[in-house]
């Protein structure tokens, strides 16, 4: 979230600067060259300027629709998954894991395919396993390795394309 407000900090001064460099005199053309912005732009700031509309100067806040969780929320879903699993078997957080914990504890529905947006608000990142499962049994692998594995897997034909 945080490099979002500071991107428009960013735009938000190069619009003042551009406001500065017209009451200075600057022509439009200058104004696009020195900020390397298109002339488009440009004028479009000068028309806001000269009609007094500050507001279309500084630009939003954030962009796009507002979120549908308040920043408490959130906080109680970041303390719900360090608690562990709620009811899982394992502590392993996917998607679909973390889209029912969103609903149980706030009550708003998001699609497992969104969830990561949340997770990365909360300066998390995705996570695999270091180690692996400890249900693994080993000799079924070896097994299905030799038998299986080599009947299903692909070879080129000879004398042909593949």
């Amino acid at each position: 979230m945080e490099r979002g407000i500071k991107r428009f900090q960013v735009l938000r001064r190069r619009r003042e600067k551009a406001v500065a460099m017209f009451r200075d005199g600057h022509r439009q053309a200058a104004v696009a060259a020195a900020l390397r912005v298109s002339r488009q732009s440009v004028s479009r700031w000068y028309t806001r300027w000269l009609n007094g509309d500050t507001k279309a100067i500084q630009g939003a806040s954030r962009a796009g629709r507002p979120g549908r969780l308040s920043n408490e929320q959130v906080e109680q879903i970041r303390e719900k998954l360090l608690q562990g699993a709620q009811g899982y078997a394992t502590n392993l957080w996917t998607l679909p894991r973390v889209a029912t914990l969103i609903e149980a504890v706030t009550k708003v529905h998001y699609h497992s395919g969104h969830v990561w947006r949340i997770l990365r608000q909360m300066g998390w990142s995705l996570q695999r396993p270091a180690f692996r499962a400890k249900e693994r049994d080993e000799e079924s692998v070896r097994r299905w390795k030799r038998a299986t594995w080599v009947e299903v897997k692909k070879t080129p034909k000879s004398g042909g394309h593949g």
